[in-house]
């Protein structure tokens, strides 16, 4: 049996930067990727500026602000959420005026979340003083969004994956695709709150075939289309540990303590193994019912263990 990976990634994230990908619309890079520590992005029009997510805590949301404000003196007048995770939202209330734009389930989660509570899981972060901004204009299946005359497709991906709740945010005329956490660039992808088997469909059905020339990802350095093939490999195998673990009657725990990472011992935040098998382990049980729900706050506590006992780590 493999012996747990211990704690990784002590170091302190590098400095936050704007990338500029397309004429006028931006990525936001947040350093290291890790726990919530996300990428967010946006578009400068003539009127207004439109944002794709906030960040996690106050003091990095109000950072991401400055940057944009350094870009262009218009106000952030739109927020479009990719999905109800605290690192994409939690910021919401700093974004005075804005219209908070979402998939209807995302509202629904980031009301059911509340604030941050991870006990023994996270080392203290100063998470500031938020307050929980939910989306208030939704929408089922997708709405468009401009910025001045450039089109902005924010699509509902149609089945869990990352979440029950993503949405993508797709420039056609650039080939640019915000695509929120469904792409962890560097980073173990995690899909314990939506469904392993869903998120492969949804990078193999919506995604591929927009043939993306640069992606921002939810976490990592922006990147071309090859990092959809990355996820897929890794979550192919997730797949493919749960199915053997599964037959031979191994927890998911015990399944990923047995199996290893091979080729994705070099990702960060590895522990997310654990999470996610739970996840096939149900995709595997119950085919029907993606995206139900599972003990969270259980699995957590087998990361945790995964890690050597020590909290996940968490620099945000």
């Amino acid at each position: 049996m493999s012996s747990a990976p211990g704690h990784q990634h002590e170091a302190e994230p590098g400095t936050p930067r704007v990338q500029e990908v397309s004429d006028r619309v931006f990525a936001y890079i947040q350093p290291d990727g890790t726990w919530f520590i996300n990428n967010t992005g946006f578009l400068v029009g003539a009127d207004g500026v439109t944002s794709v997510d906030a960040c996690s805590t106050e003091r990095r949301t109000r950072a991401y602000l400055e940057a944009i404000a350094a870009t262009s003196p218009q106000p952030v007048r739109t927020l479009i959420n990719t999905h109800h995770h605290g690192d994409h939202t939690h910021g919401n209330y700093l974004f005075g005026g804005a219209t908070i734009v979402a998939q209807e389930r995302c509202r629904e989660e980031v009301l059911a979340f509340g604030l941050p509570h991870f006990p023994g899981v996270f080392p203290d972060v100063d998470w500031g003083e938020i307050r929980i901004a939910p989306p208030f204009l939704t929408y089922s299946d997708r709405v468009t969004v401009y910025s001045d005359d450039l089109r902005c497709e924010v699509r509902y991906v149609g089945s869990p994956a990352h979440t029950t709740n993503d949405s993508i945010v797709w420039l056609p005329e650039r080939s640019v695709l915000f695509a929120g956490d469904l792409i962890f660039n560097g980073g173990t992808p995690f899909m314990l709150m939506g469904s392993v088997a869903g998120a492969i469909d949804v990078l193999e059905q919506v995604v591929k075939p927009l043939s993306p020339a640069t992606i921002v990802p939810g976490h990592g350095d922006v990147c071309g289309p090859q990092a959809i093939d990355d996820v897929l490999g890794y979550l192919r195998f997730v797949l493919d540990v749960a199915r053997r673990g599964r037959d031979a009657g191994l927890s998911p725990l015990e399944a990923a303590m047995e199996a290893g990472l091979g080729e994705y011992a070099g990702l960060s935040d590895r522990e997310r193994i654990v999470g996610n098998l739970h996840r096939a382990y149900a995709d595997l049980d119950a085919p029907a019912e993606r995206g139900g729900a599972l003990n969270v706050a259980a699995v957590f506590g087998e990361m945790v263990a995964y890690n050597g006992g020590k909290p996940l780590h968490c620099v945000a």
